[in-house]
């Protein structure tokens, strides 16, 4: 997000909350990438007052998750309040679909991004979280992803893993600064990972980071345009000479 976007996106924030406390009913966004749902929690953390708020996106994995503001009293069914469905594609084993098959297939129904969640697929199989709009269009529109035939429901609940795949990177740096992980992350030298940092192309935890000099902790998320995604996953002590021994994950 620039400033504007993110000064539009607080705006939203506080129309909610507002709403919310005049009418006293819950108040719910639509589904956010994991940059506006750290941009969301780290607001709501600081503006929601007496008000409560969750984000959820259907499984405990969930990168896509809606927004829900709500009173205390709601407290106790609000999980059954989101306005997302869970639909389940049945299809023949053989026919390999993919996430970008779905979602390609849903975009040329004109839907927005910010109707569609989490997109899991697997053998024979994919579950899918859209808004309930979404979802009836979907029912009515679609009988195949592409060329394979599909067949469509929205009573089953959600039982497939996410199972991220990881390419494993070990190394030692000469310490967490974010020039140096970077450097190991995307076999560059400290010179370039700095380089590339100035130049606004790397995130921790979904925020830009323009500081060589910020350090990372274990479990951060560290993204690289053109590099793909990583999480610092271990820390292992130092060598004789000083430096750290780390582990990184790379999402694949």
């Amino acid at each position: 997000m620039n400033d504007q976007s993110d000064k539009l996106f607080a705006a939203r924030l506080g129309d909610m909350v507002s709403l919310c406390e005049r009418d006293g009913m819950y108040q719910f966004s639509s589904f956010l990438d994991e940059r506006q749902c750290a941009e969301a929690e780290a607001w709501c953390a600081r503006n929601t007052g007496e008000l409560r708020y969750r984000l959820w996106g259907g499984y405990g994995d969930a990168r896509r998750k809606m927004l829900a503001v709500y009173s205390d009293y709601c407290e106790d069914y609000i999980s059954e309040e989101y306005p997302f469905a869970c639909l389940t594609f049945s299809y023949r084993k053989e026919d390999k679909l993919t996430h970008r098959d779905f979602l390609g297939t849903f975009m040329g129904l004109q839907l927005k991004r910010e109707v569609i969640g989490d997109i899991v697929t697997a053998e024979g199989k994919t579950q899918a979280f859209v808004t309930v709009v979404a979802a009836k269009l979907i029912m009515s529109a679609v009988s195949k992803i592409g060329r394979v035939g599909v067949k469509i429901t929205d009573s089953l609940p959600f039982e497939l893993e996410n199972a991220q795949k990881y390419q494993d990177i070990s190394g030692t740096v000469a310490s967490l600064r974010a020039d140096c992980v970077v450097g190991l992350a995307a076999h560059l030298s400290r010179e370039k990972a700095a380089a590339l940092i100035r130049a606004d192309k790397v995130e921790i935890n979904h925020f830009p980071v323009s500081s060589v000099s910020r350090e990372l902790r274990g479990g951060d998320i560290l993204s690289i345009r053109g590099f793909g995604r990583f999480v610092l996953s271990d820390i292992n002590g130092e060598t004789k000479k000083g430096r750290i021994h780390i582990e990184l994950k790379k999402y694949i």
